[in-house]
């Protein structure tokens, strides 16, 4: 299924560039401190589901979907409140970035969860005891 390989090649990606965008950020293109700052290490975290999205994990990618929005409220803030052009610049592609992954790993999942829902109905039609 190309389509479906476009969106895990999509959330591979975007977490990728995320993870790079954020030590970019804090550590040359615009540190809260001369030099850079300990803020880069937030790029950190991301890396955890970074394997098991590679390797296509459904579980990885259902709570990595949920634990980057995160990372979407730190984007919002800093865009709305640094001082910095360049910094609320590297905020909204945070933001982006994130909602890029979000929406790629949701495309990936949804047919996974389709199938869930028809197996478990099934389950259920098939343990139904009629009533009399």
């Amino acid at each position: 299924m190309q389509v479906h390989r476009v969106f895990h090649t999509g959330a591979v990606t975007s977490l990728v560039i995320l993870c790079a965008w954020l030590l970019a950020w804090e550590i040359v293109v615009a540190p809260l401190h001369p030099g850079g700052s300990l803020l880069a290490l937030k790029a950190l975290p991301l890396l955890l589901p970074l394997r098991g999205v590679i390797k296509r994990d459904l579980y990885t990618l259902q709570w990595s979907s949920m634990v980057i929005l995160i990372y979407f409220i730190e984007g919002a803030v800093r865009a709305w409140s640094d001082r910095s052009e360049i910094s609320r610049i590297m905020a909204l592609g945070e933001v982006l970035l994130v909602v890029s992954y979000f929406v790629f790993a949701l495309l990936y999942l949804r047919p996974y969860k389709k199938q869930a829902k028809k197996l478990a109905k099934e389950l259920l039609d098939k343990v139904k005891v009629p009533h009399d």
